[in-house]
């Protein structure tokens, strides 16, 4: 678990926020990125998973290393999107959306390209 520190007050008690609510913020942010098709759930599995609620904590790892977050994010993109600028896109909405929602900042996000879809994008 990751202590949230900020705002701390130890009259109240503490505040500790399990991996898995970070995993499906980071994997939210990451679906509102334009040019996202899907996520799978590691490199090992090549099942591709649309998101949806009852997996909106898959493609995405979240580790704790001395209290702080690495984050791996697995996924899919659309055909014709440009790979470095989405992945820094992915990158910048998951490092948002976890600041704003905990107060947490991550030490690192990874974010791996594992298939690109080949059919027209669906809007």
């Amino acid at each position: 678990m990751v202590k949230s520190i900020e705002n701390y007050n130890p009259k109240l008690g503490n505040v500790e926020i399990v991996p898995e609510v970070i995993s499906i913020i980071a994997s939210i942010a990451t679906s509102e990125v334009k040019g996202v098709h899907g996520m799978f759930s590691d490199l090992k599995n090549s099942t591709l998973e649309r998101l949806g609620r009852k997996n909106l904590s898959k493609g995405v790892k979240v580790e704790t290393v001395n209290n702080e977050l690495v984050i791996n994010v697995y996924c899919s993109l659309n055909y014709g999107t440009k790979i470095s600028d989405t992945a820094l896109k992915i990158q910048e909405s998951i490092h948002s959306a976890i600041k704003t929602m905990t107060a947490l900042t991550p030490k690192q996000i990874n974010v791996h390209i594992s298939h690109i879809e080949m059919g027209s994008p669906k809007s």
